[in-house]
């Protein structure tokens, strides 16, 4: 019999290969996550950490593995976040690094993605192409359906996805006309191209083609000396923890027998989340990975039998093969499985995570828990004391909150899945906030069985997740409906005894009672309809139920088909081809992007001696400071200092506002920084930043906007826009009605966090590297901060992971202490914020409420408004005054309001200050616009549509500022946009599907959009710009923007070339520097390309003119000779540019002036279906026509456009921002917030520019991009709107709908109101504290 000690055969060295090369680690730490590994020991950074908890896929990576048996290499994706270093022992890892590089060779999936144009701040795009590369890998010619499931693990921020898509549709099958021959073509044209915008992909010839022979050998070490790597037991242990990775059953059984609360491990991607988040600690882990009775996989005379080991995706794989070969009535089981893995976690996970895993962390929310249940699993356990049994997983095999039948000593060998028969129907359902990759707000399996030949109800399971602390047996209920026969009278029964047998109190964890409570009958009527049609066929009884009631059956598919086109004009024929303007070049860095070259602050070497710092964050909402200890934490070896506000040598406080760089005596929310402290690594600054000690005394909190009325908290501020008479309107208007609608917050999630480098140099200067979209605002504060001049600050910017708004001024927050530190310990001091760290203390948008009162005559046109607008700014003022304006010039939205008043009301909450975000108030206030433009439509029973064109702007029209709508261009958008979204067709054809459809249903719907393009604050409508010509003739710019993803530096350089007439090949733009370009304005409110663009302008202006004489002199001359000439003259060959914009004002008082530079237009036509059932929904079509006057670069402004839209979805469907009623956050990362993923872009996707605009206040008659088009996403939520009215109507009920944003899958269930939510109503207010409240 084996021991303990005896199963170490092989102790304390870790061997693997990563990118062909060994890594021999003699001593490592088993638990130390793969991806610092990487990042810090290797400093392979193209690897990123965007989330630390396996939910956006930036950290992404492949593995590959020797199978002896089949002799073949295994490739798979994982989260190397998630991937513990001790289970890479004799694997091979593959980087981005390691697939191509610029240096060398461009892979063909990275050049893809970059021509496809899919890459815009690119701190995702590594993990993405490494997701494909691993696809590619192991499918060289793969399907479309393969395709779509690969991405599900992988966020993006940026581009909205679709070019992803279409850059990779090149790979496949389906894109080529002669199948698996086309990858061997070098120059064939394609079957079909995926977007007029993207011609460089277009033409396949012009692309790598991708060869499986290219690739790089796998390491032949590990192939030879498999079985030593991988039939040796290993042991690696450190101060904190012991790992074993025993290699047979009776090791594992040894262990655990001396260990019984060892943590067996497997995927890691449970207990690496439960160490994260729960701050578990585990003294003793086992590897099960390597055990080969726990790699079962086989079907037997009992079933399916899977082994604990089984990973999902290998699973999913068998399970597929198997029903291809069994009799349908045998694999109702497994079909359900299958159906429940495409929706299960992303690709990464499902590649690692195991069976066991799922039943022994017994999470009442396991999506594959309640199958088991239904189905009768049987389980297959052993202990070294107890020996051998069979567990059947029944009712009484949860025994509390993730506490199981299992004893401690015992391991689960295998679960057997039976087979169905004949007369016995199987399903599961799940429904989740996302339907990818995200975790089950409720879920169910379902089973009965018949008497032979009867429709008698012989037994029956029904099992559910989401519904108790464990999945739970309705058992009560499937006892009481023994004997009955299927028909409709079933459904009220069962539906009143699921009432009482699944009860849930109003104050539940988890919140969204009623949704959960009538998703379980929801779930049960799909099971009855789908059983109930298959009964018809089999046994030919009749079928009374109504072919309306069909539509519940059906399901929303993984695998949807997208199209796309973009639609731009070309450059005009004969413009030279030195001048990019108009092209549509791919981003500048994008192929650094692609092959992880690209250096984000965070991926910047560190040098010898650097120090870390992890912020202390407070953990009260509203609270006194007693005290503060930092000695625990200071006494571990490695942490060298704690920083307070003792620490600052100048101002505390920031801009002499009203936010501090620490607290002092009272924080005011929940993430305020107390203190930060400074260690060798930031592991350690973390651990130790977590255990300093504040000692509160609580006070009253204000959270809500409604908690802010009552209680009267508010800033001082409060605008007033007001035009005509109010009064008169209303008494002239047919109708008047009230309303009041609300938004929520949105995280802005950019993918790489909030991240500052701090470098202390001589004579007291300190050299900044902060991912920061306004650089002179850290000079500023940061010098303040430290008491010195602010020319001796030095603020750096190359690029940012994302901004949206949310590093605009939050960057200070971590660049003071950061700099504060380095100042006083005189060391290079950088601190990168986690995602939950950054989530809690950074902020968000602006949660708004909007109380209306709208008057209308009998054809819809509006006559008077009287609007309230509320935000939640949170603990600070921060920008919520400049949001708060913006909000009311733009509470109109498109349309003629010829007799208004709007009032601002700024609340002082204790949550974390909200800040800037893309859209800056106005998507608020335009949706509280859009609101009411619906209720005006629904009221006098017309199409919305009906009521948008009767109040839209005209040419000429005043509005409400007392600017004038010129051109007409919102009209030439909207009729656009009508005409190539069909939309008269298509509104028929959605009022036909409805009528033919009880619970799917159809809306559609246009939006338009009229944004102004300036700064609020004046001073801000400036820039400078720096041109210097090298002797070569080379030319570096310097200007004010910053790159963060909108391709900005991309267009300057167009611009350039265009001024200089030069090609683009001659013109660089390095990074943003405070030492260059002096007092700069933030990269926002969409003008970083009208400012900087202008600014440069004007600087090759200044060079052309000094150069004339030259070049007048020696015409035939080159450019180089020209530069050469002019320098022995002594001619400077560097000028700054400066531009301004002009006649901007606004006088509050008299609600008139010209605050914007001009507008920008658009609009939106989006079709979306509805499950009325469950509250999911998907995206059919989308079409945008976009005024963006005469584009720099279409491909870049497309992008924009695409990104914003999805940015724009999730703010208005998807983006749930949940906070306890005492202001706790509860979504503190990708597992609980979710953003829009690949799987939620329309079907259809079409963008056209509209034709012949142009714009004089602009650059080259361009117009602004970033903000617009994001609040075109509306269209989306009203086109939802469409369809939940036609839900009601078909339910009979009259009462208002009212839908606040984000209209998540709960509101859009409750609101389908039926049968099924009636059943269960809302508790009175007040007589009970919900899990979360709204904002």
């Amino acid at each position: 019999m084996a021991t303990a000690s005896a199963c170490s055969t092989h102790n304390g060295e870790l061997i693997f290969f990563v990118n062909g090369a060994q890594v021999v680690e003699s001593k490592p730490d088993p638990l130390m996550p793969l991806v610092e590994f990487l990042r810090t020991k290797l400093h392979l950074t193209g690897t990123k950490v965007g989330c630390g908890e396996g939910g956006c896929g930036a950290c992404t990576v492949m593995i590959s593995r020797y199978n002896m048996n089949t002799d073949t290499v295994v490739h798979y994706s994982i989260n190397s976040c998630l991937a513990p270093l001790a289970a890479m022992h004799g694997l091979a890892v593959t980087t981005v690094e390691g697939v191509g590089s610029t240096k060398t060779k461009v892979h063909p999936v990275q050049e893809r993605i970059v021509k496809a144009h899919g890459t815009q701040c690119g701190f995702c795009t590594p993990g993405i192409v490494m997701s494909m590369y691993t696809l590619l890998r192991n499918e060289p010619l793969p399907s479309l359906e393969q395709l779509s499931t690969t991405f599900d693990g992988n966020l993006c921020r940026c581009t909205g996805y679709r070019p992803i898509l279409d850059g990779y549709k090149t790979f496949t099958k389906e894109y080529c006309e002669m199948g698996g021959k086309c990858r061997k073509i070098k120059r064939r044209k394609p079957s079909y191209r995926p977007s007029i915008c993207n011609q460089s992909i277009g033409d396949i010839e012009d692309l790598v083609p991708y060869d499986p022979a290219d690739e790089p050998k796998f390491p032949l070490d590990l192939k030879v000396n498999h079985e030593k790597y991988h039939k040796t037991s290993l042991t690696f242990r450190t101060d904190h923890v012991t790992w074993f990775r025993p290699t047979t059953l009776d090791e594992l059984l040894d262990l655990k027998s001396t260990f019984p609360q060892a943590r067996l491990v497997n995927g890691n991607t449970e207990i690496a989340i439960e160490m994260r988040f729960k701050k578990m600690k585990y003294d003793v882990m086992i590897a099960t990975t390597h055990i080969p009775d726990l790699k079962t996989l086989e079907r037997n005379k009992s079933g399916i039998t899977i082994g604990a080991s089984i990973t999902l995706s290998r699973l999913d794989t068998f399970l597929k093969q198997e029903c291809g070969q069994m009799a349908e009535e045998e694999t109702r089981v497994y079909s359900a499985v299958v159906d429940m893995l495409q929706w299960f976690g992303g690709k990464q996970v499902r590649n690692v995570a195991v069976v066991a895993g799922n039943i022994m962390t017994a999470s009442p929310i396991s999506d594959l828990n309640p199958i088991f249940l239904a189905s009768g699993s049987v389980l297959d356990v052993v202990s070294r004391e107890r020996g051998r049994r069979k567990i059947r997983m029944d009712n009484t095999f949860f025994k509390g909150y993730r506490r199981t039948e299992v004893k401690p000593d015992e391991i689960l060998l295998s679960v057997t899945l039976p087979a169905t028969h004949k007369n016995e129907y199987f399903s599961a359902f799940k429904q989740a906030n996302r339907r990818d990759d995200d975790i089950a707000v409720a879920n169910a399996a379902m089973k009965v069985v018949f008497h032979d030949d009867t429709n008698i109800i012989k037994d029956m399971a029904l099992a559910f997740g989401g519904m108790a602390p464990v999945t739970v047996m309705a058992t009560n209920t499937t006892e009481k409906l023994r004997g009955s026969t299927w028909d409709s009278d079933l459904v009220s029964t069962a539906c009143s005894l699921l009432a009482d047998d699944l009860p849930l109190t109003p104050d539940a964890p988890g919140g969204m009672v009623q949704f959960r409570k009538t998703l379980t009958l929801s779930f049960f009527f799909k099971f009855y309809l789908r059983v109930k049609s298959k009964l018809t066929i089999t046994l030919g009884v009749e079928d009374n139920t109504a072919p309306t009631d069909e539509s519940a059956t059906q399901q929303f598919v993984a695998n949807r088909k997208w199209k796309s086109s973009q639609v731009y004009e070309e450059v005009e024929v004969g413009q030279p081809i030195t001048d990019a303007v108009g092209r549509p070049l791919v981003h500048k860095t994008a192929y650094q992007q692609a092959t992880g070259e690209a250096c984000f602050v965070d991926d910047i070497t560190p040098v010898e001696g650097e120090l870390f710092l992890s912020l202390v964050l407070s953990s009260k909402t509203h609270a006194n400071i007693i005290n503060m200890d930092a000695s625990e934490a200071l006494s571990i070896a490695g942490v060298v200092d704690f920083i307070s506000v003792k620490d600052v040598p100048g101002q505390n406080v920031l801009h002499g506002i009203d936010e501090h760089i620490f607290a002092t005596d009272k924080v005011t929310c929940q993430g305020q920084v107390v203190g930060a402290i400074v260690a060798t690594s930031h592991t350690l600054a973390k651990k130790a930043a977590q255990i300093v000690r504040i000692d509160y005394e609580e006070l009253e909190s204000v959270v809500t906007i409604k908690d802010s009325i009552a209680k009267e908290s508010f800033y001082k501020f409060s605008p007033v826009l007001q035009h005509g008479d109010v009064e008169e309107g209303f008494r002239q208007s047919d109708h008047v009605i009230c309303g009041e609608v609300s938004t929520g917050a949105q995280e802005h999630f950019y993918m790489e966090t909030q991240t500052a480098l701090a470098v202390p140099r001589e004579e007291g200067e300190m050299e900044l590297f902060v991912s920061s979209q306004n650089p002179t605002e850290v000079q500023g504060v940061v010098a303040e901060a430290l008491n010195i001049q602010a020319n001796k600050i030095t603020v750096r910017v190359k690029r940012l992971g994302g901004g949206f708004g949310g590093k605009e001024t939050r960057p200070k927050l971590i660049a003071c202490p950061t700099a504060i530190a380095a100042a006083k310990l005189m060391k290079r001091v950088r601190c990168t914020l986690e995602r939950e760290e950054d989530m809690v203390s950074m902020g968000t948008r602006h949660p708004f409420l909007g109380k209306y009162k709208i008057g209308f005559t009998n054809q819809g046109k509006v006559m008077s408004l009287e609007l309230d607008l509320y935000s939640n700014c949170g603990n600070s003022l921060d920008v919520s005054p400049g949001v708060m304006e913006r909000a009311l010039w733009h509470a109109d939205n498109s349309y003629r309001v010829p007799n208004f008043v709007i009032r601002g009301y700024l609340c002082k909450t204790n949550r974390t200050s909200c800040t800037a975000f893309r859209g800056f108030g106005a998507p608020q206030a335009m949706f509280v616009a859009e609101t009411w433009i619906t209720d005006i439509a629904y009221f006098l029973n017309i199409v919305p549509e009906q009521v948008r064109q009767t109040n839209l702007y005209k040419n000429g029209d005043p509005m409400p500022f007392g600017m004038q709508c010129d051109k007409g261009n919102i009209q030439h958008c909207w009729e656009e946009c009508l005409d190539t979204a069909d939309l008269d067709t298509r509104r028929q054809q959605v009022k036909q599907f409805n009528r033919e459809n009880r619970w799917k249903k159809k809306g559609i719907s246009v939006t338009p959009v009229t944004y102004g393009i300036a700064f609020g604050l004046w001073e801000l409508n400036q820039s400078g710009a720096l041109v210097h010509i090298y002797r070569d003739g080379s030319v570096l710019i310097a200007h004010g923007g910053t790159e963060m993803g909108q391709g900005l530096h991309t267009k300057m350089i167009q611009v350039a070339s265009r001024a200089l007439k030069l090609p683009t090949t001659k013109i660089h733009i390095s990074e943003t520097n405070t030492t260059t370009v002096p007092n700069t304005s933030p990269s926002a409110a969409s003008s970083c390309s009208d400012l900087n663009g202008m600014a440069i302008v004007e600087a090759c202006e200044k060079l052309l003119s000094r150069l004339d004489p030259v070049i007048q002199a020696n015409p035939d001359k080159t450019w180089e000779e020209w530069i050469r000439a002019a320098y022995e003259a002594r001619i400077s060959l560097s000028a700054t540019g400066f531009y301004k914009v002009d006649n901007l004002h606004f006088d509050w008082k008299t609600s008139t002036g010209n605050p914007f530079s001009y507008l920008c237009f658009g609009a939106a036509c989006t079709e979306v279906q509805i499950d009325c059932l469950t509250g999911d929904h998907e995206i059919l079509q989308t079409d945008i026509v976009m005024d963006v006057g005469r584009s720099l670069n279409p491909a870049l402004d497309i992008g924009q456009i695409e990104g914003a839209f999805m940015q724009g979805y999730g703010m208005m469907v998807l983006e749930h921002y949940k906070v306890s009623p005492d202001g706790t956050l509860l979504t503190r990362g990708p597992g609980t917030y979710k953003l829009p993923s690949f799987g939620n872009i329309p079907t259809r996707f079409n963008v056209s520019l509209l034709k012949g605009s142009s714009n004089k206040r602009a650059v080259y008659s361009s117009k602004a991009i970033g903000e617009p088009p994001l609040f075109l996403a509306s269209s989306a939520f009203f086109a939802i709107v469409d369809a939940i009215k036609s839900a009601r109507e078909d339910a009979g009920c009259s009462a208002p709908l009212r839908l606040n944003s984000p209209a998540t899958a709960a509101d859009i269930r409750m609101a389908c109101t039926d049968r099924f939510t009636q059943q269960f109503p809302l508790p009175p207010e007040g007589s009970f504290k919900p899990w979360f409240t709204v904002l």
